[in-house]
């Protein structure tokens, strides 16, 4: 039980550093504005361009270390203590964010981050052994048809939503994917190569797992943070919750399951309070939002122009000579410059 609680803190901390990379990886792929992204669509060459970056290619191996540390977890404990403390890498990133890019956490943030340590405290200390029962081939194959009607849903939801509506969606939708990653992770049956081929929860992970990122990311690059991460939180916790108790005898320790709904409220609602943490970019001032009295040029915008007065002498002439920055486009950018990054 001790190696499987570990495990789960492991893959908390490996998805919370993965996450941070891979939003840092897609505002620099993306060669839509936010405002084009968020007006709809999926943009088909982001993933090839991440491919190409190194800051996304090494996420991908501390997700997948992340992933083998999730399956130990889930040999042993109940879906919903191991959900729970996974959403907890929130509370890693807002912790981390106060060190490294000096970030400034709030009092709720600072409770938010106790009360995610207490909830899996809780969760923990009431968990029972996983359950007993085994989930049949029909199961695993609904895993494989849920995992289609996400992905089908993602792609209507991203061409003809508009924000805020559209990242709501494309979060819940990813973090229902998430959700089936876990479930499929807890019914697969080994871990031989033969068995992992023969087994449908194994091309039912694979599914739910490029659904997921490619919802989260279609999320991330137009729409805001904490909204998509909040959605993604809720519903990669609660689905897997309820299929464990209903459908694989997922139970708590004899007496405490009052202790173990505590504990899971505890630590989403928790995780939910630190969503603004699920993207670099915003993690650097409080809520996303500039502080009063910050010079406009440290915030990445340009500094206020004076207006013209009488006295101001004449401009000299430019002898017919174009401008480089007036041969832009009112609103567009230079070829090839980095997209505008959003916060």
């Amino acid at each position: 039980m001790l190696a499987s609680l570990i495990a789960a803190v492991v893959a908390a901390l490996c998805y919370g550093t993965a996450s941070v990379m891979q939003a840092v990886a897609v505002r620099e792929a993306s060669t839509r504005s936010r405002a084009q992204a968020s007006v709809g669509g999926i943009d088909p060459g982001l993933v090839p361009r991440l491919l190409s970056q190194w800051r996304f290619v090494a996420s991908v191996g501390i997700d997948l270390l992340g992933f083998a540390a999730q399956l130990v977890a889930l040999r042993r404990l109940p879906l919903f203590a191991v959900q729970a403390m996974v959403a907890a890498n929130l509370a890693v990133i807002a912790v981390l964010a106060t060190f490294l890019i000096g970030a400034t956490l709030s009092l709720r943030e600072w409770l938010a981050v106790a009360g995610v340590v207490a909830g899996v405290g809780l969760l923990g200390s009431s968990a029972g052994a996983e359950g007993a029962s085994s989930a049949g081939t029909a199961f695993k194959v609904s895993l494989i048809v849920a995992t289609a009607l996400l992905g089908l849903a993602g792609l209507v939801a991203a061409r003809l939503l508009r924000d805020p509506a559209r990242t709501l969606v494309l979060g819940t939708i990813a973090g229902f994917g998430f959700g089936a990653v876990g479930i499929a992770a807890r019914v697969l049956t080994g871990f031989a190569p033969l068995t992992l081929l023969r087994d449908p929860a194994a091309y039912a992970v694979v599914a739910a797992g490029v659904v997921s990122f490619v919802c989260y990311a279609a999320a991330l690059e137009g729409g805001s943070v904490t909204v998509a991460t909040s959605a993604v939180v809720l519903a990669e916790t609660l689905p897997p919750a309820v299929v464990g108790v209903l459908f694989l005898g997922d139970t708590t320790r004899h007496g405490l399951a009052p202790v173990a709904v505590a504990g899971f409220a505890m630590a989403v609602v928790s995780a939910v309070m630190l969503a603004r943490f699920g993207e670099a970019d915003h993690s650097a001032v409080p809520g996303g939002v500039i502080p009063p009295g910050t010079p406009q040029s440290a915030a990445g915008a340009s500094p206020p122009q004076r207006s013209p007065r009488e006295d101001d002498p004449p401009a000299p002439p430019d002898h017919g000579r174009a401008s480089p920055l007036r041969s832009l486009p009112t609103g567009g950018r230079a070829k090839g410059a980095r997209p505008p990054r959003a916060g």
